[in-house]
């Protein structure tokens, strides 16, 4: 039986930037559908328990840098601890991502990707229209979906959001196997292999 995975993350997470492309590769190693969720993540973990990075204390955002330092070396990813724009506004790459993944013809995980690259790598506001129009191109998606997308998009954001709450997610990236088994964190992701090996 084909197994799915609900991918729940915001685009401008570092942690779902280091997850890189290690999702899509487990998936396809094991016939598995992805259905990319973008979220308000604030709303997600102010209401399951979360703190806010803004209002952690100055020992748990020390640790945060020293923990994606870290993870940058591990992963082999490239990453700027302080990007010139961060935090920006995540809402309109999340419904670009939407709009793709409604339309079809390219590739979403590259999508996100790109995006998450261009605020942790390349140092852009993915906030920006032109930002957004050039990762969907790359991706090979029609860079108008960042314009005709965005009703739906808004609907469905907070669809996903709402559906994040219920499903007990609370952090990003978070990953939700066939509706019940999660993983939270691109360091989970061994873990959620093992699973649909049947060894965990």
């Amino acid at each position: 039986m084909t197994k799915h995975i609900d991918y729940y993350f915001t685009t401008i997470s570092p942690f779902a930037y280091l997850a890189g492309g290690r999702l899509e590769q487990i998936a396809a190693r094991h016939s598995a559908t992805i259905a990319y969720k973008p979220v308000d993540l604030p709303r997600v973990t102010s209401l399951n328990g979360g703190i806010a990075l803004k209002d952690r204390s100055a020992s748990r955002k020390e640790y945060r840098l020293q923990e994606l330092r870290r993870a940058s070396v591990k992963t082999g990813l490239p990453l700027t601890l302080h990007p010139a724009f961060f935090p920006t506004n995540p809402a309109p790459s999340c419904y670009a991502i939407i709009a793709a993944q409604a339309a079809g013809g390219g590739d979403v995980g590259l999508l996100c990707q790109l995006i998450l690259a261009a605020c942790w790598v390349e140092e852009k506001n993915v906030a920006e229209d032109d930002v957004i129009r050039a990762c969907l191109s790359k991706a090979g998606f029609d860079p108008a979906l960042a314009d005709s997308g965005l009703l739906a998009g808004a609907e469905t954001f907070t669809r996903n959001t709402e559906e994040a709450l219920n499903a007990g997610v609370f952090g990003a990236p978070f990953y939700i196997v066939d509706g019940s088994e999660r993983f939270w964190g691109h360091d989970r992701l061994d873990d959620l292999e093992a699973f649909l090996d049947g060894t965990l």
